[in-house]
Parts: structure tokens; sequence; C-alpha cells
């Protein structure tokens, strides 16, 4: 019996440096940046909350105490966890320190500071039918040059990844959400800094990783001019 997504058990990566968002957003962690006076984690909670998930971990470390302080035990009808890095882990690391707090038998994580329009139950139930042990969802975009892109057959399987290069033109990209097995991140070294974009997913190309193509709109907020973007993409009527 397949499990049903709202016993599935969410990570949510919160820890990044910010570095290239510093110029406008100096005294907070990123996922603090507000958007229509909105900490932009709140968008990411309420897709949670829209789809019945019932418990998030928050994958904290640059000023990770203050998300903490925002948000506290819950959110709407979810219950947070806290996983506080003591020095940076990068994503898989993160991900490895807060296994002890995700139950579920697949979880899924989504990166602190991108938003992706995508029907979490279609996701779900695709990853679910192809038994993946690890599904990336993709986000088609005008330009990948920023990204690098992601190439799949047409049953979905990656083929392989394709860096940033400074080629301009239409593709598919990581965009940052994710369904992977508990088994999986088991794997992955403990209390080590590891990359699940750079390390970790190229090795598990052949092995069950897979692409899942959404067309809805695709933000990261990782740099100024995108954050700016940020308030035409979210209606100012969202809560």
């Amino acid at each position: 019996m397949l499990q049903d997504l709202a016993t599935v058990s969410a990570a949510i990566l919160a820890g990044g440096l910010g570095t290239r968002l510093r110029s406008v957003v100096a005294d907070r962690p990123k996922v603090l940046a507000e958007v229509h006076g909105r900490p932009f984690l709140n968008y990411l909670l309420d897709e949670l909350v829209k789809v019945g998930i019932g418990s998030a971990v928050l994958c904290t470390g640059y000023m990770g105490d203050q998300v903490q302080a925002e948000f506290g035990p819950s959110y709407r009808s979810l219950k947070l966890a806290y996983s506080q890095e003591s020095s940076p882990l990068g994503t898989a690391g993160a991900l490895r320190l807060a296994l002890p707090l995700l139950g579920s038998d697949s979880v899924l994580i989504m990166n602190g500071d991108s938003f992706c329009d995508t029907d979490f139950k279609a996701f779900w139930t695709w990853h679910s039918a192809r038994r993946a042990a690890a599904t990336l969802l993709l986000a088609e975009v005008s330009n990948t040059a920023r990204y690098g892109r992601v190439l799949i057959d047409a049953t979905g399987r990656v083929l392989r990844f394709e860096e940033k290069n400074g080629d301009s033109g239409p593709g598919w990209i990581n965009a940052g959400i994710y369904l992977l097995k508990r088994q999986l991140l088991e794997t992955i070294q403990a209390n080590c800094p590891v990359s699940l974009e750079r390390e970790i997913f190229p090795t598990w190309i052949g092995h069950g990783l897979h692409g899942y193509q959404c067309h809805g709109r695709f933000l990261d907020i990782g740099i100024p001019e995108s954050f700016v973007s940020a308030e035409d993409f979210f209606p100012k009527t969202s809560k």
C-alpha cells in the first residue's frame, strides 16, 4: 500500500549563508527575507499546509536562531522541528544531520530560497507509481544559463546534469524540490560538508534517480535581481 502524502515528513533547507543576497538582506537569513511583509519561508510552509503534510523540519544554519524565534514549534497546522548546524554542512550534510527527525520512508525536501508552483499530490503520485528511489522536481525556464540543465529520458530517468556554462536558451532545471527515500539519505556521510547537487545526485544516476517535469512558475530569490521580482511573483493577497 502506498504511503499517503499527508504522512510524509518534510524538510526545508534553510541554512544557506545567502552571500549573494547580502546587499539587500544583510540582517537575517535569506529565508526570512520579506515579500509583501511576510518571510519568504511562509510561502513554502503554506504549500505544505495546503497538501496536508503534518510536520516539517527546518534545517537551519546561518542566523538559525532567528528562524526558530520567528516560527517556534508550529505554523498553522504544521508541527515544526529544527536541525541547527554548528558549522556549514552543505545541502546533503544538513539533511543527514536532520535524519533522526525525519520519520517517513520517503521525505519531501525543499530548498528554502526557491519556489515552484506545482501540484505536490501529482508529484507524489508520479514518484510513487515509479517506485523511484529519488525524484527531482524539474522546472522549465526560458534561460538555463544560471542554473544548468537536467536531461531525462522518455520514462523520466535522469540521464545527466549539464553544468552552468553560459549557454542560454530554454530547458529543464533542478527546481530544488525532491522526494528522496530515507535509505538514500542514510548513505550520506555524517558530520561532513556534502552537496546534494554537486556530489550526491550525479552518483545516483542509473540508480533510481528520476526527474518530474513541472510546468508551473519558478522563482529563485538567491540573487538581488530575482529577489526583487518576488513581489510580482506572489499576489499581495497571499496568506
